[in-house]
């Protein structure tokens, strides 16, 4: 019988497979966009995921969160989240952390235990904290920009921060990356002309974070930045190639 993972393994073949199950990775921010990062990175074998987000499952979360369904209001998203990972593989290695990531709680959070980060918190204050950490440990990392009140699923791009021309949380993050002298992020921003929502009084990239977004436009973001997390990890083989697979794919 076919092993949960062999028709991944015929599209990327073993070697690559096998670094991903080696992968160490985590996810900072379990919304519409990081919940399905997570699902996607889980079903494409990944070794560890480590998922980070102190808020709840709320009925409003329903139209754009993956783990968001009315027997799961009210509970963790990290600890829905896990519980769903581990049903699509028993194996998997998921670590939960239901607290906030900002400059209190950084400490706690040892960034080389990552082969790769996915940054999807909603606020750009606590995002600086982390890209400014994860670069000065030499940490390969994407982060996700706004997309509040975005449609167009075509116009999604994965590009270097100084791409990002729309976003608000971009021009905040370039001007303050600017002054802590990192030149380049990797993201993933919309370059869909920006409409204001009936919530969104002024462009204050922190009023932004809980305004209006739809399913199609969250899942297809967080299936693309799965995508490059994929392809990197296994294109520059610095998923911890010598490192002892966590398991192997089909072995039961």
């Amino acid at each position: 019988m076919p092993g949960a993972f062999s028709h991944m393994e015929l599209v990327l073949g073993r070697q690559k497979t096998d670094a991903l199950a080696r992968a160490r990775i985590a996810v900072f921010g379990i919304g519409g966009v990081g919940s399905f990062v997570t699902e996607a990175l889980a079903r494409c074998g990944v070794g560890s995921l480590t998922l980070v987000d102190h808020d709840v499952i709320s009925e409003d979360e329903i139209c754009r969160q993956l783990y968001a369904t009315r027997s799961a209001i009210g509970k963790s998203k990290v600890s829905v989240a896990g519980d769903h990972i581990r049903d699509i593989d028993e194996n998997i290695l998921v670590h939960c952390y239901e607290t906030p990531y900002t400059k209190q709680t950084a400490p706690l959070f040892d960034l080389t235990a990552y082969d790769y980060i996915v940054d999807t918190l909603p606020g750009p204050e606590d995002k600086l904290v982390l890209i400014e950490e994860a670069n000065a440990k030499g940490v390969k990392m994407l982060s996700c920009m706004c997309l509040n009140h975005f449609t167009d699923t075509s116009r999604l791009r994965v590009a270097d921060i100084s791409r990002a021309s729309v976003c608000p949380v971009a021009k905040t993050l370039r001007t303050e990356l600017k002054k802590a002298g990192i030149r380049s992020l990797k993201v993933l921003f919309s370059s869909e002309a920006r409409r204001k929502g009936r919530t969104e009084a002024k462009e204050n990239p922190e009023e932004t974070a809980a305004a209006g977004s739809i399913c199609y436009l969250t899942g297809t973001a967080g299936l693309l930045i799965a995508r490059e997390v994929v392809r990197d990890l296994t294109d520059s083989g610095e998923a911890a190639v010598k490192r002892p697979l966590i398991r192997r794919h089909g072995d039961r």
